[in-house]
């Protein structure tokens, strides 16, 4: 689907005290908003939109680039540029992020990067509180939210997950098969932050060198107080937030 100019842009003043770029940022996004541009619509290439609009493309490129900011839109290689959904807000819960997407009515997919038996670092050896030299399984996923990537994934599992697959990862949440072997869930220690993206995530994010992202390290502990995962996950800001409800003791 590609937005129609004539219906969105008829009304644009452009004799008037605002400016025009914000203009058209506020049209597109009170349509993304309202649902006359859906998720996966595209939108025109600068140059086109300039034309039919009759405005310089300068003033096009950052409207454009407002939206992308705020998430709601994203450039892609060979696509164009594109609505996407709103940033995902997640409770600081103990929940999966695949189960969260598809609760939100997203369409997660998966891609496993890293599918390996090794002997990890001490430190994450005694946050699994496993002895020297355990074997566990490591696995690094990129996830996506209608197409668009967004999570970086690194968990290591202790060693009675070293059977769990690739395909089976790429179809189906971490916890889904955690919880399908017989694991129950029931506390983590987690740790939410912030830093400047490295090299990968940017590459991997479609960001520029030096964009932020949120980061998250969780252990997590099933019902008999033994550490079944370590994670270190990081995300795009502009896509993805935590929500924490505080309440007076």
């Amino acid at each position: 689907m590609t937005i129609t100019t004539e219906d969105l842009f008829m009304d644009l003043d452009r004799s008037g005290p605002i400016p025009l770029y914000y203009q058209v940022a506020r049209r597109m996004q009170d349509a993304i908003e309202s649902g006359d541009l859906p998720p996966g619509a595209r939108i025109e290439n600068e140059l086109k939109l300039a034309e039919h609009l009759g405005i310089s493309r300068p003033t096009i490129r950052r409207a454009i680039q407002e939206l992308v900011n705020q998430g709601l839109l994203v450039r892609r290689r060979g696509v164009g540029t594109q609505v996407v959904r709103g940033r995902l807000t997640r409770s600081v819960e103990l929940t999966s992020l695949f189960d969260d997407l598809s609760l939100s009515h997203r369409s997660p997919s998966t891609t496993v990067l890293i599918h390996e038996a090794i002997v990890p670092s001490g430190e994450i050896l005694e946050s699994l509180t496993l002895p020297a030299d355990t074997e566990v399984l490591h696995i690094k996923r990129l996830r996506f939210t209608d197409g668009v990537p967004f999570a970086l994934l690194e968990n290591y599992l202790p060693p009675e997950f070293l059977t769990m697959t690739a395909e089976s990862l790429e179809k189906r949440g971490l916890y889904q098969l955690m919880r399908s072997r017989g694991t129950t869930m029931k506390v983590a220690r987690q740790t939410i932050g912030a830093r400047t993206a490295s090299k990968e995530e940017a590459t991997l994010f479609n960001q520029k060198p030096g964009s932020s992202v949120l980061t998250m390290s969780r252990t997590l502990f099933d019902q008999s107080g033994h550490a079944v995962e370590f994670g270190v996950h990081s995300y795009r800001p502009d896509l993805y937030s935590f929500e924490v409800t505080l309440v007076e003791k």
